[in-house]
């Protein structure tokens, strides 16, 4: 018989020990909004991270395990990441992610924080990973930051703050192209619609108007966003933006979607007046793009001085998006107030900087590769009407036919642009047979026109109740394969497509 080793049943029986309390170690720290907390919230929206950062040193000393400290720091992190576009700071700041995921999973999980903020970071990042193109690790953190959702709300029900990720995320899922469901469907759990979207944040919109939500001005802003671009309801989309308590005098971050909301809703004075008034105090993280958004409702406008904020915007940003489209309208500007040279200077300098991955940033290249001069009344009629003066744009045009054009860009550019304007005019029939002269010119060129043009269309037909005749039309600018725009017109088709099957047509 043998006897056995005393020291090592002890270190066994230790082991043991050991093993069986690492799943039961109590949780370190706990998630409670303080006073001095809300304050640093309300400092981080509003882009002042001096203050915040003032304000969350005041609490690591006075209160060590409030988690919601790592919240706002995460907050910080991702919108410098975001306005700067500095991938030096990206991967600097992006190390900070795991460790802070990592303190969270040691805090209590009987919290509806516990799953909520390691969901909320992880859709921060993915946001933050499309600025530099990692598509596929965003896509993969925001599969995660799905199903941390869905299960902090099986475990938490009344935890209304969830549903303000899951609404904009079950809304943009349901606009996801046929052709790339599969992949959704394959590797992740993502799944949703717009109705359920639309429906969850109107709940949350709702809890906000009668209780004192933390969040309230970041659901504004999503709702606002799913009605502008997921539901094509424009005015909508201005009467929530207009009415939340957003102050973009005091606020660049909300200067930026005010702004932005009117400019996409054909209100250009408007846009001008709020980024005309924007706070530039010191005290603000610096946010050149708002001199952009100037130049470009400015220009929109015909201003003379638009070209004053787009060379500011120029020299303040050290980012990748937008700049080599700022230089496309800086040649826009000189060549409709008469200077060819300059209009050339500036194309040549979009040849030299900046990047090719948003949309308008193409377009520019192309303009500047092919350098197919603009015809003068074309270009001011795009500019008014982007800035939503559509009237002057209309009379503008009045005295042109098609004939008139021998150049097929510019023969498309003229019957679309006749369509679009026509359309806010409320010149319906007008608009259609516009925009189909514009497809049936423009199928098989390399533009954008022929594919909004069916864009458009569906638009019109959904308006009037025509669901046969706007099916037809978003499936046919499925069909259309434009080199500029692509994308953003056939997620706005896929869009449309799924307004219609909601209604429960046939």
């Amino acid at each position: 018989m043998t006897r056995t080793n005393p020291p090592f049943m002890r270190y066994l029986f230790s082991l043991l020990v050991w093993v069986s309390s690492v799943g039961t170690a109590p949780a370190q720290g706990h998630f409670r909004w303080t006073p001095p907390l809300r304050q640093a919230y309300d400092a981080v929206l509003s882009l002042r991270f001096e203050r915040a950062e003032h304000l969350l040193d005041s609490v690591r000393r006075t209160d060590p395990d409030n988690l919601l400290v790592l919240h706002l720091e995460n907050y910080m992190d991702f919108f410098r990441v975001y306005i700067n576009e500095d991938p030096v700071e990206f991967a600097r700041l992006e190390r900070n992610k795991n460790a802070r995921l990592e303190r969270i999973r040691r805090g209590p999980k009987n919290s509806p924080y516990y799953l909520y903020l390691q969901a909320n970071i992880r859709l921060q990042w993915a946001l933050a990973r499309l600025k530099f193109e990692q598509y596929t690790t965003a896509f993969f953190e925001v599969n995660k930051a799905f199903k941390l959702l869905n299960r902090n709300a099986a475990r938490f029900p009344s935890f209304v703050a969830n549903k303000k990720e899951l609404g904009i995320l079950h809304a943009m899922v349901g606009t996801i192209p046929d052709g790339y469901r599969w992949a959704v469907e394959w590797l992740s759990s993502l799944s949703g619609s717009i109705e359920q979207g639309r429906r969850e944040l109107e709940e949350v919109m709702q809890y906000a108007r009668k209780h004192d939500f933390i969040y309230e001005k970041e659901v504004y802003v999503f709702y606002a966003y799913l009605l502008l671009h997921l539901e094509n309801d424009t005015e909508s989309a201005w009467g929530v933006i207009h009415q939340s308590p957003l102050d973009p005098t005091d606020n660049p971050l909300a200067c930026f979607v005010m702004a932005n909301v009117a400019m996409r809703t054909d209100r250009g004075n408007e846009a001008i007046h709020i980024l005309e008034n924007a706070p530039r105090s010191p005290e603000f993280l610096p946010f050149p793009y708002l001199d952009y958004m100037t130049g470009l409702a400015k220009l929109r406008r015909l201003d003379p001085d638009a070209d004053r904020y787009l060379l500011a915007f120029l020299q303040n940003f050290s980012g990748r998006h937008f700049i080599k489209d700022a230089y496309q309208k800086l040649a826009w500007h000189h060549f409709i107030h008469g200077n060819e040279a300059l209009y050339h200077f500036y194309l040549d300098q979009c040849l030299l900087f900046g990047n090719t991955v948003v949309g308008s940033d193409k377009s520019a290249q192309k303009e500047a590769e092919f350098r197919v001069m603009p015809r003068p009344e074309l270009l001011r009629a795009r500019l008014l009407f982007d800035g939503g003066f559509f009237q002057q744009a209309y009379a503008l045009l009045n005295g042109h036919h098609e004939s008139d054009y021998s150049n097929l860009k510019h023969r498309l550019e003229f019957t679309y642009r006749k369509g679009r304007i026509a359309q806010k005019l409320g010149k319906d029939s007008e608009a259609l047979r516009a925009f189909e002269r514009t497809i049936e010119l423009g199928q098989q060129a390399p533009w954008y026109f022929a594919c909004r043009a069916a864009l458009e269309t569906g638009i019109i037909h959904e308006k009037r109740g025509e669901v046969a005749q706007a099916r037809a039309a978003f499936e046919k600018c499925l069909t259309l394969k434009p080199e500029e725009h692509q994308t953003a017109l056939h997620q706005q088709a896929k869009a449309g497509l799924a307004r219609l099957a909601e209604l429960g047509n046939p």
